[in-house]
């Protein structure tokens, strides 16, 4: 079937979701599988240097602050070919828990830190709401600009 060009969308997007359990296992084998995931596109290093930072604190967060016991977490990342950028999504089912957008915590605090490291590594980051009660977490990296 042939289509004009302008009802052909330019977006390539290449997608990876799985749904996992609450657990610090899982938080980690969600790390493990979007690195290996983003090396099989070959996103460059650097890119997923900055992913398996951000997967491993928002799944971490997830698994700690964002599920109910018995519920799993999904996540998702999408690469968009045309342009680089990554979009990291993290949906729990703690939809009354959304996080606060970073403020320093205590100097001896042993946490609270999370989403200051998420907003240093990111572009962009926020929350959505899911219907069904949940929220996801996202965030996007881009490709350093071309010289």
């Amino acid at each position: 079937m042939h289509f004009p060009a302008e009802t052909r969308s330019p977006v390539f997007l290449r997608t990876f979701a799985q749904v996992l359990s609450s657990t610090p296992r899982g938080a980690r084998l969600a790390r493990l599988l979007v690195v290996e995931i983003l090396r099989t596109w070959d996103v460059p290093q650097s890119i997923t240097e900055r992913v398996r930072h951000v997967v491993a604190e928002l799944c971490a967060n997830a698994v700690l602050h964002g599920c109910r016991d018995g519920r799993d977490f999904r996540i998702a990342v999408v690469l968009v070919a045309a342009t680089g950028t990554v979009r990291i999504e993290v949906t729990d089912s703690r939809g009354d828990r959304m996080p606060a957008r970073w403020e320093s915590p205590p100097p001896h605090s042993e946490s609270g830190r999370g989403m200051a490291l998420i907003d240093a590594l990111v572009d962009r980051w926020g929350t959505e709401p899911q219907p069904e009660g949940g929220k996801t977490l996202w965030a996007e990296i881009d490709p350093p600009p071309r010289r």
